[in-house]
């Protein structure tokens, strides 16, 4: 069972993600439903929950680098972003961030179960619809993007840290792995995204912050 944690000012939006998650009482448990910066810091520290879902624009949360620093603070949280922000901008941002994934309000409830069912197992959620939006725009991001997709949820996380600039000795303390461990990573990461080098690896992994 995954512990997951709800960070949402609107109250009505916190009711209706626990009404949808009743129906997977098997699959989830709600420990905390926050609504500002404070409570949500206070709640990751007690909780340690498997999954955050979290809106970008609330009280006392500063976007996409409060995302930045949560994941830095918890990197074996996983975060859905369920927000009002159009997804065309800031889906991609936060993945590149650091999140799991990105779900719009707008979206349907299938879609969001769909979302937070991808992200359980590890993997990464990326609505279909706005990947072939960028093969339409260029086809060399789309491409680059369809790679980054099939990235492990470890993985992304070891190209989120380097693309900060962080050490392997970093990364490793980061995400409590050794540095050998690390080095794996990264040439996997060089396999998987096709790149020759580290800098191109972390050009490739800011292509991904854009807006």
């Amino acid at each position: 069972m995954k512990k997951i944690v709800i960070a949402d000012h609107h109250p009505v939006t916190r009711k209706g993600i626990s009404c949808m998650l009743k129906k997977k009482k098997d699959e989830f448990s709600i420990l905390a439903k926050v609504n500002n910066g404070e409570e949500l810091y206070k709640s990751l520290q007690e909780h340690s929950p498997d999954i955050l879902i979290m809106e970008i624009d609330m009280p006392q949360i500063n976007g996409i680098n409060a995302l930045r620093s949560i994941k830095e603070s918890f990197p074996q949280t996983r975060v859905l972003i369920f927000s009002t922000h159009p997804e065309e901008i800031y889906a991609l941002r936060s993945i590149k961030s650091g999140a799991a994934g990105y779900v719009p309000k707008t979206a349907s409830t299938q879609v969001f179960l769909d979302a937070l069912g991808k992200i359980a197992k590890g993997g990464i959620f990326l609505n279909e619809e706005l990947t072939s939006t960028f093969t339409s725009r260029n086809v060399g991001e789309s491409s680059a993007i369809s790679r980054y997709k099939k990235l492990s949820s470890r993985e992304i996380e070891v190209l989120n840290l380097l693309s900060r600039g962080k050490r392997n000795k970093d990364i490793a303390n980061a995400l409590n792995i050794n540095e050998k461990t690390v080095s794996t990573y990264k040439t996997r990461l060089l396999k998987k995204l096709k790149v020759d080098n580290l800098a191109d690896l972390i050009h490739q992994s800011r292509m991904f912050q854009f807006g």
